[in-house]
């Protein structure tokens, strides 16, 4: 480590979510590409009524996307050609892509909603966010449609990393909430530096 170099803290866990707005598998390596993890986010659900990709950003329609969990079957090497995935259910029934020929009817009929398994090909593929009303959002108790990266299920970022310091400081802003990393289904999660405290990742933006 050079001079102009600092530590930031230690990477303590990596996480992939096979499919978007599940809960998804810790490893303990992934190759990155400029798409992020292989194989994150590389199927969803889609709103057979809307078109939509179904996403946690609109609990109110969504809100039982976080009992289901979904890994890969086998390990992903090309991100072109990622394997089928395993789903289980809230009860703790597995199903299979590539097996279960039902397995949208049963995905359809757990969530409530007509839904169909997809992965990540659609050119145009937008979501549905709910702005709470929450001072100093960009919008407020509103519904909007955006926009996601033609061919992905990403709604901004392809990599999301989350500090022990930004989890610590939520906990200490609101006591009585429950923050827990799995709840913002981060890729790496870093263990903060020594001393670190608050939203250290704010400092980190525009280096590497």
């Amino acid at each position: 480590m050079n001079k102009a170099q600092t530590s930031t803290g230690k990477v303590v866990s990596i996480w992939r979510y096979p499919v978007k707005s599940m809960l998804g598998e810790e490893l303990n390596a992934s190759y990155v590409t400029e798409r992020g993890l292989i194989g994150d986010r590389a199927y969803a659900l889609i709103d057979q009524e809307t078109g939509k990709v179904a996403s946690a950003k609109n609990p109110r329609k969504w809100e039982k996307l976080f009992d289901f969990r979904s890994v890969f079957i086998d390990h992903p090497q090309l991100a072109e050609n990622v394997p089928h995935i395993r789903i289980t259910l809230p009860d703790g029934t597995q199903i299979f892509s590539g097996q279960d020929k039902d397995i949208d009817y049963t995905l359809s009929k757990d969530l409530g909603r007509d839904v169909r398994l997809m992965r990540d090909n659609l050119d145009r593929p937008s979501y549905e966010e709910y702005w709470p009303d929450i001072e100093g959002l960009a919008q407020r108790e509103k519904i909007t449609d955006e926009a996601m990266p033609p061919r992905t299920f990403f709604d901004i970022a392809v990599i999301h990393i989350l500090t022990t310091s930004t989890i610590n400081r939520l906990r200490e802003l609101y006591p009585e909430g429950r923050f827990e990393v799995r709840r913002f289904r981060p890729n790496i999660v870093v263990e903060s530096a020594s001393g670190e405290k608050d939203f250290t990742e704010n400092s980190w933006k525009a280096r590497r």
